[in-house]
């Protein structure tokens, strides 16, 4: 059961950002990555529709013998993590925007969250704001456009810049000092962020948060990988598989990418 692999599922590229913490962090695990970019984007659909596509892929990844799943989608985790706990006897880490770290370090009491639609009116991310923020100020910005652009390989076009500018900058002059991305997606943005963010505000997201808490299940469950030689990574997307490869680190050695009708 140890060196059975991590399994991870987002609508699309997205949950590359969280599977590069994971492979940084668990160097010895093998992962499967589904890219579910045919329902790409997932925040912009009803929770039933959330739901069911969470299962699929949960499925899916159970069938390839994962011993732990990663919902590498922060509107899957927000919409469906709870019902994949109580159906299915394995492990599950969701993805949280980073409220508590940013609200913790915010010094004007100002912070900017940048996520889609799902994810903004989730009951989830509404108790984490009451929980963590109660004294902050939380200006939410819904990224619409943001995950498509991505999805067709344009995360640094002048249309993706443009979109980015017109969703921060009042943002920014209302006095935020923290950009907390509640999207997987948008870590893929970061070098755009910072050419258009003032140096003061920190771009926040959960990327190695995810990473330590998925060694810390492993190791409270025993299931953490013992030295079996190069570690594998499969992804799987049943869009273009071209769309992949400029999201991964080339020299990452055992990487298959394949088109998996899912």
């Amino acid at each position: 059961m140890n060196n059975k692999p991590i399994g991870i599922f987002d609508s699309g590229v997205g949950g590359i950002s969280i599977w590069k913490e994971i492979q940084e962090r668990l160097p010895l695990e093998d992962t499967i990555y589904l890219a579910d970019s045919k329902n790409a984007p997932y925040g912009e659909k009803p929770k039933e529709t959330i739901v069911q596509l969470s299962i699929k892929n949960t499925e899916l990844l159970l069938q390839q013998g994962c011993k732990l799943i990663v919902v590498a989608c922060n509107t899957a985790t927000t919409n469906a993590i709870a019902y994949l706990r109580e159906t299915y006897d394995v492990p599950f880490i969701g993805i949280e925007p980073a409220i508590k770290p940013a609200a913790l370090h915010s010094r004007s009491k100002t912070i900017g969250v940048l996520a889609t639609r799902g994810t903004l009116s989730s009951a989830l991310f509404n108790s984490t704001s009451k929980n963590h923020a109660a004294d902050i100020s939380i200006l939410e910005q819904e990224g619409t456009g943001l995950v498509e652009l991505i999805e067709a390989g344009l995360a640094n076009s002048d249309e993706t810049r443009k979109l980015l500018q017109a969703y921060v900058k009042p943002m920014v002059e209302k006095g935020i000092d923290h950009l907390v991305l509640g999207c997987t997606h948008y870590p893929h943005l970061i070098p755009l962020l910072e050419e258009i963010l003032p140096v003061h505000v920190r771009i926040i997201d959960c990327g190695a948060a995810v990473a330590s808490q998925t060694y810390r299940v492993l190791e409270k469950n025993g299931l953490l990988a013992s030295d079996h030689g190069t570690p594998s990574h499969h992804f799987y997307t049943n869009s273009d598989t071209g769309l992949l490869a400029p999201f991964l680190p080339a020299a990452t050695p055992n990487l298959v990418i394949a088109f998996k009708d899912f």
